[in-house]
């Protein structure tokens, strides 16, 4: 048989092939909201950043190519370099912490304690506000001069200070604030916990191991995909973080740039001097950061992430 004829045959789609067809219509006309968001607010305008990374442009007048300069104008700018610094700080500080107790808060409910749903919401309410305006100004005037936290110091007979105008303690209220919203990684542990079977630890009990030694033994390396997944979106998430810098700097990073989150600095690039291009390098170089981390998250799970094979 010629190959001409085998594709006259495979041409001819036997009517039920055909009606099969046909019903899929709704589905990709259900669909079509969604793959027009995707072509409409996703790829469209990442394409549109890439080409105003390489042009100066003010929002007001056209689009000027100008090649690498913004390239170039990166690699000298100081307050960018100290931006990725304050961020890097931000990220590989906040994220363990937040992990470490939103596991900790994890295995206390796990216990099976009374009214669980109610404990597990309220934890979790702070990764819903995290994120909004109206928290990081209560946390601003938490840590304000006459904030909750000195008022709590003076009881003690500690000296309070300006925890949010002090360039050495700026940044570490806003990963504290970062730590709070550890709601959302506590849920996922706690569905970890739950799927570990009984078995293990009781094996391990008529050993004789400890709990401490059952946690290290059993816990963690059952749960490392648990641990694996919520890294790597609380690293993503956490290098995009803005509102709370935004908020409690008032907008300026300050003090003394202490606060200036990369993008926030973008921010201050894009929107406050509308210098687009600038604003559009920055961003794509942030999205080189974050998949070179994912990456190297991805490469070196392999020597401490186990699963079930």
């Amino acid at each position: 048989m010629s190959v001409v004829s085998e594709l006259q045959q495979l041409r001819k789609a036997p009517k039920g092939e055909r009606r099969k067809h046909k019903d899929n219509k709704p589905g990709h006309l259900f669909l079509l909201p969604w793959t027009l968001g995707l072509f409409g607010i996703t790829l469209f305008p990442m394409a549109a950043s890439l080409y105003l990374a390489f042009t100066d442009y003010n929002l007001l007048q056209t689009p000027e190519w100008i090649g690498m300069e913004n390239i170039t104008r990166m690699i000298g700018d100081d307050r960018l370099h100290n931006s990725i610094q304050v961020t890097f700080t931000y990220v590989f500080v906040g994220v363990p912490i937040q992990l470490a107790v939103s596991l900790a808060i994890a295995m206390l409910l796990d216990r099976g304690m009374r009214a669980l749903p109610f404990y597990r919401s309220v934890f979790y309410l702070p990764s819903m506000l995290g994120s909004s305006v109206a928290i990081a100004v209560l946390w601003r005037q938490i840590f304000g001069h006459s904030g909750l936290i000195n008022q709590v110091l003076e009881m003690v007979g500690i000296e309070g200070r300006g925890w949010v105008s002090s360039p050495d303690t700026a940044l570490s209220t806003l990963i504290i604030l970062h730590v709070w919203t550890f709601g959302a990684p506590m849920v996922i542990f706690l569905a970890g916990l739950r799927q570990i079977p009984d078995m293990y630890y009781e094996a391990a009990s008529i050993d004789g191991a400890s709990r401490f030694k059952q946690f290290f033994a059993i816990t963690i390396p059952l749960l490392t995909p648990i641990i694996f997944f919520n890294l790597v979106l609380q690293l993503i998430g956490a290098f995009q973080n803005f509102t709370q810098a935004f908020v409690v700097s008032g907008g300026s990073g300050g003090p003394a740039d202490s606060t200036l989150f990369y993008t926030l600095y973008l921010y201050q690039q894009g929107f406050n001097r509308f210098d687009m291009g600038y604003a559009s390098a920055m961003a794509w170089l942030l999205v080189l950061i974050i998949s070179a981390i994912t990456v190297i998250n991805f490469w070196l799970s392999k020597y401490w992430v186990h699963y079930d094979d």
